[in-house]
């Protein structure tokens, strides 16, 4: 029956290390994946000597639905694990890649997600140079999750993080928040995302953008999971100061506000996927902001808050009236699986 062979379906047979398995790299990963270290097909990848001090990161990516609009679990694999290389202040230098494939995931939706790895690991610059597939019985995966790890060389000076902040310093972020949490959420909830599509992208060519201006950023995050204000949140406890955000500054889609409208989420708290948040000495905000603009990917970029001296919460943002509102570190995601 069609659907059900070898040839179409993932198979327990495809994680036994035989024949099939041997097909499974060569017909689906490598036609997209290939670059000189991970054709050797070795246990080990050997990379080029690196000058200087090297970054490793890992991730692991089981997002839920694998397909959304403005990406999939391939290419996001990919972003994410350049993207956190990248604002940890990392020239990235190779990926490793993990499948753990769920018996009956059609073999044609593996290829596309292979081919949007591929299109990503190139469009930054970077190469998958060793893998690995396993195989798990119907109904004990979920179809497909993805494990990366990723080397980079470490830049002179990366961001120096929580420790060097100082009142004044100005909070930049890259573009519009919120729009791959948002876009998950209405597509879980049964809703038509209409022309709003993940941010799901790299924010290399931002860091690249700062350096390249000589703008030394204090701190650099990608705000995935909990979204901007946890990132915040998170970073302002650790300092000991106040985030002050302005929430007139603030750039949000009208579509990521209707989806919170209906949902009872909040924008703040909502996973992006391709946006930059920065803090830089003060002075340097509107420098940074020219920047990141100069790319595709910042084109929204704004100053959107200051660093403050501590008062009643990590994060207080300036309302559209006037008020002042408290954001906090929230107990756990409001949309579990987003990445």
């Amino acid at each position: 029956m069609a659907g059900n062979s070898a040839h179409d379906i993932i198979t327990l047979g495809h994680g036994s290390g035989g024949r099939l398995t041997s097909d499974l790299v060569r017909d689906i990963f490598l036609p997209h994946l290939s670059n000189p270290r991970l054709d050797v097909m070795g246990d080990a990848a050997w990379l080029p000597r690196v000058e200087g001090r090297l970054a490793m990161t890992t991730d692991g990516f089981v997002v839920s639905p694998r397909v959304f609009p403005g990406g999939d679990i391939g290419c996001l694999a990919v972003y994410g694990t350049v993207n956190d290389l990248a604002v940890g202040g990392a020239q990235p230098l190779a990926l490793s890649a993990s499948f753990i494939l769920e018996e009956g995931l059609p073999i044609d939706e593996l290829r596309r997600h292979a081919e949007s790895m591929g299109n990503a690991a190139r469009h930054c610059g970077v190469e998958v140079v060793t893998g690995d597939t396993k195989v798990v019985q119907r109904g004990h995966g979920d179809g497909l999750y993805i494990v990366t790890a990723g080397v980079g060389r470490l830049r002179d000076q990366p961001p120096t993080g929580a420790a060097s902040l100082l009142s004044g310093d100005e909070v930049v972020v890259s573009g519009p928040i919120g729009d791959h949490g948002a876009v998950i959420a209405a597509i879980r909830n049964g809703m038509d995302p209409g022309l709003l599509k993940s941010d799901c992208g790299p924010v290399l060519p931002l860091v690249d953008a700062l350096y390249s201006r000589g703008i030394m950023p204090r701190f650099l995050r990608d705000p995935t999971r909990g979204g901007l204000a946890t990132v915040l949140s998170e970073l302002a406890k650790e300092a000991g100061v106040t985030v002050e955000l302005r929430e007139a500054d603030l750039p949000v889609r009208d579509e990521v506000r209707g989806v919170c409208d209906l949902l009872g989420l909040d924008p703040l708290f909502l996973a992006c996927e391709g946006r930059m948040v920065a803090i830089v000495p003060a002075g340097q905000g509107s420098a940074a902001v020219a920047a990141m603009t100069g790319c595709p990917e910042g084109s929204g970029a704004r100053i959107v808050g200051r660093i403050v001296a501590r008062e009643s919460g990590p994060v207080v943002m300036v309302t559209l009236y006037g008020g002042r509102r408290l954001y906090d570190t929230p107990a756990s995601e409001p949309l579990p699986r987003i990445c």
